[in-house]
C-alpha cells in the first residue's frame, strides 16, 4: 500500500516594486489550449480505429480554477488534475473514454452535479485531500480503485453495490468517520480506514470478499462487529486504538479460519499484558502478530494452552 501524494499548491509571490513589498498572491486562471498541448502525451489509436490521438494529459499544479477547454479532448483516457483550485469537474462529462483520473489537492466540497455518471469506463479515481463531507453524486460502475483519503467525510452510506459493483480497493484514511456502517460492497477486497474517529464496527457482514481491513489510529475499544461472513479476511490492523480488555478479542474467533496477520500494537492492552499467546489461542492459524512472525515455540505454547482449556471443560 502506498501513501497518497500530498503535494501542496505553490503560491506565486509578487516581488517588490519601487521599494513596496506586495502581499503574496496565488495566480489562478482558466485552462488554455496551449497548456493542454504542453501536457499531452502517449499517442494511441482512437477507439474507432480510424485515427490517432494523445490519450494522456498532465495538468498537475497549473493553478487552474476552470477546465472548460478540456471538454473537446474526448480521446483522453488518463488525466491528472491534482494540485489545482477546482471546485467542479463538470467539463469532464464529455471525456467518456476516461479510465484514470486524479484530482487530489483541489477544493472540491461536493460531487453533486459532477460528471461521474457519464464516465462509464473509469477504473481508477483519486479525490484525496479535498473538502468532501459526503459522497452524494459519486457513482462508478467500472471503478476498481477509489481513493478518498484526507477529506472531511462523515458518512459513507451512499457506497452501495449497485453504484460500485466492481470496486475492490477503497481508501478512506484521514476522514471523520465514526462507524464502518454503510459500506455495502460485497466485492470489496481492501478497505483502508486509518486515522478516522471510528468507535464501532458495523455492517462488516456485507464484506464477504474483504482480505484487508486497516483500522489503525481510531477509537475502537473492542472488535465487536467482526463477522463470520468475512470469509476471506487475511490482514487486520487495529494498531493505535483503545482496546484494553483481553476479553474483547474473542471476536477474533469469527475470522480465525482465514486471518493470517494481526496488528494490535499501541493499544492499552499491550501495556498490561503480553497478548501474543492469548491471540494465538483464539486464532491458531496466525502467521504474524504485529511485525513479528509467530515462532514455533509460541505456537506450541498456545496449543498446550488450548489442550489445558479443553481438559478443564
Amino acid at each position: 500500500m502506498s501513501d497518497v501524494d500530498e503535494d501542496t499548491v505553490m503560491s506565486e509571490v509578487d516581488g517588490e516594486e519601487d521599494g513596496v513589498e506586495e502581499d503574496e498572491k496565488v495566480q489562478v486562471g482558466n485552462l488554455t489550449r496551449e497548456t493542454i498541448g504542453e501536457g499531452l502525451s502517449l499517442l494511441c489509436r482512437t477507439g474507432n480505429g480510424l485515427g490517432h490521438a494523445f490519450i494522456k494529459l498532465n495538468l498537475k499544479d497549473k493553478r487552474l480554477n476552470d477546465i472548460a477547454a478540456i471538454s473537446s479532448y474526448v480521446h483522453v483516457r488518463f488525466l491528472d488534475l491534482s494540485s489545482n483550485h477546482l471546485t467542479v469537474l463538470t467539463p469532464l462529462a464529455s471525456l467518456m473514454d476516461l479510465l484514470w483520473l486524479k484530482v487530489d489537492n483541489n477544493a472540491l466540497a461536493c460531487l453533486e452535479g459532477n460528471p461521474f455518471i457519464q464516465l462509464k469506463y473509469l477504473q481508477w479515481l483519486s479525490v484525496a485531500a479535498n473538502q468532501l463531507t459526503d459522497l452524494s453524486g459519486l457513482v462508478g460502475p467500472a471503478l476498481e480503485t477509489l481513493n478518498l483519503t484526507g477529506n472531511a467525510i462523515k458518512t459513507v452510506k451512499s457506497l452501495q453495490m449497485g453504484c460500485f459493483s466492481n470496486l475492490v480497493t477503497l481508501e478512506l484514511r484521514g476522514n471523520l468517520l465514526e462507524t464502518t456502517d454503510g459500506i455495502n460492497l460485497p466485492n470489496l477486497q481492501r478497505l483502508y480506514l486509518a486515522q478516522n474517529a471510528i468507535k464501532r464496527l458495523e455492517g462488516l457482514e456485507k464484506l464477504e470478499h474483504l482480505t484487508t481491513l486497516h483500522l489503525r489510529d481510531n477509537q475502537l475499544e473492542s472488535l465487536d462487529g467482526l463477522s463470520p461472513n468475512m470469509k476471506c479476511l487475511q490482514y487486520l490492523n487495529v494498531r493505535g486504538n483503545a482496546i484494553s480488555d483481553e476479553n474483547t478479542l474473542h471476536c477474533l474467533r469469527l475470522v480465525s479460519k482465514t486471518l493470517r496477520i494481526l496488528v494490535l500494537s499501541e493499544n492499552p492492552l499491550g501495556e498490561t499484558t503480553d497478548y501474543r499467546t492469548s491471540v494465538l489461542i483464539l486464532v491458531p492459524q496466525l502467521e504474524k502478530i504485529d511485525k513479528e512472525p509467530v515462532s514455533p515455540e509460541e505456537r506450541i505454547e498456545a496449543q498446550e494452552s488450548i489442550k489445558d482449556l479443553q481438559e478443564q471443560h
